[in-house]
Formats: structure tokens, sequence, C-alpha cells
């Protein structure tokens, strides 16, 4: 968990084809990924990620995510409120 504040939200990935289970295992070592899951359906993996702001949030996704070969599409869900 990062110190602060921090803003929460949840990234939808969509794969090509494959490779959940070891995205899921590399997603559960980022220190701003709070928990990840595999999912059935049009979205292969949801993860829930803390960060402090939303250009963090960018270079999250971009650096970490978007990166690798085998991710399709992303989709972040930013929390509003509770």
């Amino acid at each position: 968990m990062l110190g602060g504040e921090t803003m929460k939200s949840f990234v939808l990935i969509a794969m090509k084809e494959g490779g959940e289970r070891e995205l899921l295992q590399e997603l559960s070592g980022f220190p701003e990924v709070e928990d990840v899951h595999i999912l059935f359906g049009e979205w292969d993996i949801l993860a829930e990620v803390n960060v402090s702001s939303a250009e963090e949030l960018g270079t999250f996704i971009m650096d970490k995510v978007r990166s690798r070969g085998d991710v399709r599409l992303t989709s972040s869900l930013i929390v509003a409120g509770r």
C-alpha cells in the first residue's frame, strides 16, 4: 500500500490470447495493486489499483500493463465515492 492519500481505481484488462495467470502473478507483485482477479467474459483481468493521482495511474497502465505484447485493451474505472 502506498503512503498518504490514494486514488482507488479498477482496471479491466482484455488479453489477446492466454497469459492470464502470468499477468495475475506479475500484477500481484506491484505495490500499486491491492487485489487482482481472473474473470470470465469480455474482460480477462480485474485489478484494484491505488495510486496518488490520475497521472500516476496513466503511467502505471502504460508502463506496466499496456507495454505487454499480450494485452489487447484496458479500461480504467476511477472510484468517485463510497
